[in-house]
C-alpha cells in the first residue's frame, strides 16, 4: 500500500546517499590489524550498498564503547548520511552496540528493529526474542544496527535499502 505522499516524498529524495559502515568484532578487528578481512557481513553491506548508494567509509573495530561513538562521530563529520553497524547486539558481555547506541540516540526508529524481529521470527522461531537490532537518530545521521551474522545483514540490509532515500530527505527538512 503507497500513498500519494509516499511515492511524492520518495520522488524528491535524494538518488545517491552517502552510507557508512562499522563491523564491532574483537576477533575481526584483531584479524584485520594482521592483514586479514574475515569480515563477510561488513563486505555484503559494502557491497550491496554500493550498488545504489556511496559507501564512503568502512570501519572495523573491537567491541569498545568509545571507540564505536568516536568512529560514529568520524563519519558523520565525513557528512555519512546513514550507517550501518554489524555486530556487538547479542545478550553477551562484550556486546555493546545496543546500549552505547541507545545512549547517544535522538530519536529511535522502533518500527526497523519491530519488524526486524518479526521476519526473523517468521524465518526461524522463538530465537528472534534475542535480536536486539534497533535503529535511532543521533546528529541528522539514522545509524541501523544489525547482528553480526550474514543471514541477519542480509535480512535487515532488504528491510531498508529501498527506503534510505526517503529517510534522508526527513533528516534534512
Amino acid at each position: 500500500m503507497s500513498s500519494k505522499t509516499s511515492q511524492n516524498h520518495k520522488k524528491h529524495a535524494p538518488k545517491n546517499i552517502l552510507c557508512g559502515v562499522i563491523t564491532l568484532s574483537d576477533t575481526k578487528s584483531k584479524e584485520y590489524e594482521n592483514g586479514e578481512n574475515n569480515d563477510i557481513s561488513g563486505q555484503y553491506l559494502v557491497e550491496k550498498l554500493n550498488e545504489k548508494n556511496t559507501v564512503n567509509s568502512y570501519k572495523i573495530i573491537p567491541d569498545n564503547k568509545i571507540l564505536l561513538v568516536n568512529t560514529i562521530n568520524d563519519m558523520i563529520a565525513k557528512n555519512i548520511d546513514i550507517i550501518f553497524t554489524t555486530g556487538g547486539t547479542g545478550i553477551g558481555s562484550r556486546d555493546i552496540t545496543i546500549e552505547t547506541l541507545e545512549n547517544i540516540f535522538e530519536k529511535k526508529i522502533v518500527g526497523f528493529g519491530e519488524l526486524f524481529r518479526l521476519k526473523t521470527y517468521e524465518e526461524l522461531g522463538a530465537i528472534s526474542i534475542l535480536s536486539r537490532a534497533t535503529a535511532g537518530v543521533y546528529k541528522k545521521t539514522v545509524i541501523l544496527a544489525l547482528p553480526g551474522s550474514p543471514n541477519a545483514v542480509k535480512l535487515g540490509l532488504s528491510l531498508v535499502i529501498d527506503e534510505l532515500g526517503h529517510l534522508t530527505k526527513h533528516l534534512k527538512e
